[in-house]
């Protein structure tokens, strides 16, 4: 199995670091995200990636042959011209994952310990292109599941604005965790072009389509302020 991991990002909450740096770097316990993330992902037998770069990209590239690749066959997608977002990253990088088989997508700055052979099981047996994983944490916006685990909206806490793809019948409010499972044939459901969110296409795509939540109560932080560098450093070392 393939794995994405969206390093292109500005980062722009991680300043003053990301000023000179690409977010995918930055350290927690001296070790730098993408390399914590790499080994992760190595840990459950995936060798096979795709790191997609934009923000001081030749950095990652410089840091990744340093380290030789990790013992890791990594392609890149070079968005240095225009970075895309996760929608339009993924489309970018079609072409390192349109050969038929489920890959992973994770997000560079989470830190996580899903178990990611019981999320890919999971999303072997309900048979859907895409499966999110999801936990009952804190989140200033929540997607919405049925009592099926089927995704049918999105809600803005703080604001209150909400997406829903019917009337809500007490849906589970989950917090997405930054890791998807997805089957290739979601090249051909994705209907947006150029720069875009791919939970945006998700949120459209849930009104035809089965997009399930993996519910874990996995460890999760999202490294994204520098005090969630703070966070992270009590439970990855």
């Amino acid at each position: 199995m393939k794995a994405l991991i969206f390093a292109a990002g500005k980062g722009t909450r991680l300043k003053p670091f990301t000023d000179h740096h690409p977010k995918a770097l930055a350290k927690v316990n001296g070790i730098p995200l993408l390399e914590r993330n790499i080994k992760y992902l190595k840990g459950f037998g995936i060798t096979d990636f795709v790191i997609n770069i934009h923000h001081f990209g030749d950095q990652i590239v410089t840091f990744l042959k340093e380290n030789n690749n990790f013992g890791c066959k990594i392609e890149i997608s070079d968005e240095s011209n225009e970075l895309l977002e996760t929608g339009g990253g993924l489309i970018f990088a079609k072409e390192f994952l349109n050969h038929g088989e489920d890959f992973l997508i994770m997000n560079a700055d989470i830190l996580t310990n899903i178990n990611i052979d019981d999320f890919v099981k999971y999303h072997k047996e309900i048979k859907d292109f895409v499966t999110l994983a999801v936990s009952d944490r804190e989140s200033s916006r929540k997607l919405l599941f049925n009592d099926d685990l089927v995704l049918r909206g999105w809600l803005n806490i703080q604001s209150g604005e909400q997406r829903l793809a019917e009337f809500n019948k007490g849906f589970r409010p989950l917090a997405f965790s930054g890791v998807h499972c997805i089957n290739p044939v979601i090249f051909d459901k994705i209907k947006r072009t150029g720069k875009f969110s791919v939970m945006e296409e998700y949120l459209d795509l849930m009104q035809t389509e089965k997009i399930h939540g993996f519910v874990h109560d996995s460890i999760l932080v999202d490294v994204g302020r520098p005090e969630s560098v703070i966070e992270a450093e009590k439970y990855f070392k």
